[in-house]
């Protein structure tokens, strides 16, 4: 079996306006990367649309009102000073949320081994009532949800590597003590939360904040000693990844100083984690990384790890 590509055009029409970092370059940049020989073997899927009752698993029917009623027939409408949309955005993000879904059920239906959701726009960051940092709906949330609702598993870890932490997905599983998070994201930045105290309602929250300036040393020892320790001992029967590259030393939104081996190494051995503990079930859905050539670079060096486990 392959690893699956989930992916729609209609990603690079969600336009934030032309200095945006989160732009729809980043797509065009790894889309081209992933055009290469070596990743011939990809099983290249479309995203669908999400059934709009599965955003309810994970957030109010009033933030799903709102975004859709804030969505324009021309220009731009900015959400928060960060998060903007434009005609094609609801699209987008329904195509997001439906890309995992359609990804857990592939991996799930023993399809493929394992899956990459290429996709914008991003999720991490939208709370259970609030959209923002430029996500719109949680998506490695609904995709922890579509493993419990429609396939019955009931434990999913998330595993989240971006350099901001994810509230969003925090917020969505703070009282669910089925679902983990595990987060390593610099501190202090935006968006100001990811302290170690933050635990959620069963222990289920797991952040180890890098301090700024922390390289490769500090990111894989806490891999190592703190979120891998954390995820073996919840027993996921399904990992799901918030892929983020802007932890990359050359990503102009941060300060943590990563190499492309970095990402490299911890898809690795989260492939080699999801072997060990649920029979390589492992999902994975693009976050952030703002400098297109480190973002690309490190993109396929993610997927590769993600195929080498179909050998």
């Amino acid at each position: 079996m392959a690893t699956a590509l989930f992916y729609h055009p209609v990603s690079l029409l969600h336009d934030t306006g032309i200095h945006h970092p989160e732009s729809p370059r980043r797509i065009e940049k790894i889309l081209s990367i992933l055009s290469e020989t070596d990743f011939d073997a990809l099983d290249r899927r479309e995203a669908t649309v999400i059934d709009t009752a599965k955003l309810l698993w994970a957030h109010t029917g009033d933030h799903v009102d709102r975004v859709f009623r804030a969505i324009p027939d021309t220009g731009y409408v900015a959400i928060d000073g960060d998060t903007v949309i434009c005609k094609d955005s609801g699209e987008a993000a329904l195509r997001a949320a439906g890309g995992i879904c359609d990804a857990v059920d592939a991996v799930l239906n023993g399809e493929v081994n394992n899956a990459f959701c290429l996709s914008r726009p991003p999720g991490h960051h939208a709370e259970r009532d609030r959209a923002m940092g430029f996500c719109l709906f949680c998506n490695p949330a609904i995709g922890a949800y579509q493993a419990r609702n429609e396939h019955g598993l009931q434990k999913i870890a998330v595993i989240d590597f971006d350099v901001h932490h994810g509230n969003g997905t925090q917020d969505v599983f703070w009282n669910d003590p089925d679902m983990f998070y595990g987060s390593t994201h610099g501190s202090p930045l935006f968006p100001g939360t990811g302290s170690e105290g933050e635990v959620g309602v069963a222990g289920n929250i797991l952040n180890c904040p890098l301090p700024s300036g922390a390289g490769s040393y500090e990111f894989r020892k806490v891999i190592e000693d703190n979120i891998f320790p954390g995820v073996r001992d919840f027993k996921p029967e399904l990992i799901i990844v918030s892929a983020g590259f802007d932890a990359h030393r050359e990503d102009p939104l941060a300060s943590l100083n990563l190499e492309d081996e970095d990402f490299g190494w911890v898809s690795k051995r989260i492939v080699e984690l999801s072997l060990e503990l649920c029979q390589g079930r492992l999902v994975s859905i693009l976050e952030g990384g703002y400098d297109t050539g480190a973002l690309s670079r490190s993109v396929a060096l993610h997927v590769r790890a993600l195929m080498n486990a179909t050998d």
